[in-house]
């Protein structure tokens, strides 16, 4: 039996891949916070020298009217002087009239390109959040995948389906330790429980560490429902993020099929099994796991949103199954936004094969960079 892949594992991207030339990330050089700075330094450059400009050029002036005065003392044996002096005047007064306009086209150019470079720097931040969201996104959605896979699976097994139509109690002991082998190598589940038609849980895989699960009912509980009423062996129920009771109050993302006679796709409905995601550690591993610097990371929160923006999972593990994040999706299924001093990067499950998703969303919220805040204010 093959180990199941638990959500890190799947964290397979374009941008975990090493060697070739180094990233933004990687290279603060490359990275587009650069065109703000050099724009910021050449407007500083460029101020100061016409400012050095017009310093000159005033001391000129002043030269120049001195020249003059002492020509005037000097008479007739200055009017030479006086005549340069004055050319020298009008000379410093055409600088001033040139610096000024330099002055002038500098500063509107060098506004333009820093507007320019704050709207490429904004749209660049809020795209490659909004890729790290649909990365995440995505490896929810592989991993969600192959949690409908083992429900479908495992839902004909011999053990399981003898399970349902056992009098005595032996075949549900067998089918309760089957389920802890099939536990054993596939860590990512809490529990799995087999149902009767009544919705009363008649085994589970780990009876030691839940003891108080068979017997109870779970007639009420939407997944049971819903598996019931499964068409087919090829069918499943995926359900949202809830905590489970009877799992110690752990949050778990359930999934279900009809159990069905002699494991056929169509056979008479026995039962369901239902199966328990452990959700709490491997959504985290994914929001973790999203390709941030350490900088970044300070100023970075990461989030797997509900359809209703109910908070599944936080990079800082606050809100989690409580708040709810006003996320705009104006912009379409994938997208980014500012928000103040903030930029807001999202995308929509995309599903992934016979997994269409819940209408969940990959969420990044990040900071502004202090020292960009502090260029800007000077």
């Amino acid at each position: 039996m093959t180990r199941a892949s638990s959500c890190v594992d799947r964290a397979d991207s374009p941008e975990s891949s090493r060697g070739g030339a180094p990233s933004m990330e990687q290279d603060a050089s490359l990275r587009p916070e650069r065109i703000l700075d050099l724009s910021e330094r050449l407007s500083s450059v460029a101020g100061a020298k016409i400012g050095e400009i017009a310093r000159v050029n005033r001391a000129a002036k002043m030269l120049a009217i001195n020249a003059l005065i002492v020509a005037a003392r000097a008479g007739e044996a200055g009017k030479g002087f006086a005549i340069v002096a004055e050319e020298f005047k009008k000379i410093s007064t055409e600088i001033d009239v040139v610096a000024g306009a330099l002055e002038s086209q500098v500063r509107a150019d060098l506004d333009e390109l820093s507007a320019i470079g704050g709207a490429i720097l904004g749209h660049m931040r809020g795209q490659r959040l909004a890729d790290l969201a649909l990365n995440a996104i995505e490896i929810v959605d592989r991993n969600l995948y192959e949690r409908t896979c083992d429900v479908r699976w495992w839902a004909t097994d011999s053990a399981v389906v003898a399970c349902l139509g056992d009098a005595d109690g032996g075949a549900r002991g067998y089918a309760s330790e089957r389920l802890g082998v099939i536990l054993d190598a596939y860590t990512v589940y809490l529990d799995l429980w087999i149902c009767d038609a009544r919705g009363r849980v008649v085994a589970n895989g780990r009876p030691d560490r839940y003891a108080g699960v068979v017997g109870q009912s779970v007639a009420d509980a939407r997944w049971f429902q819903d598996g019931l009423r499964t068409q087919t062996g090829d069918d499943f129920v995926a359900c949202d993020i809830e905590t489970n009771r009877l799992l110690g109050g752990a949050p778990v993302a359930t999934y279900a099929t009809a159990i069905r006679e002699g494991g056929q796709a169509k056979g008479r409905v026995l039962g369901v099994l239902g199966v328990h995601f452990d959700w709490r550690p491997q959504a985290q591993a994914v929001v973790d796991g999203v390709r941030l610097t350490s900088e970044e990371r300070e100023r970075s929160r990461v989030m797997l949103l509900d359809q209703k923006g109910r908070v599944l999972a936080a990079s800082d593990h606050r809100g989690v199954l409580s708040e709810i994040f006003p996320l705009d999706t104006s912009a379409g299924p994938m997208g980014s936004y500012a928000d103040g001093d903030v930029t807001v990067g999202y995308a929509l499950t995309p599903g992934y094969e016979t997994y269409g998703g819940l209408g969940w969303y990959g969420c990044l919220v990040q900071r502004r960079e202090v020292q960009a805040l502090a260029v800007s204010a000077a």
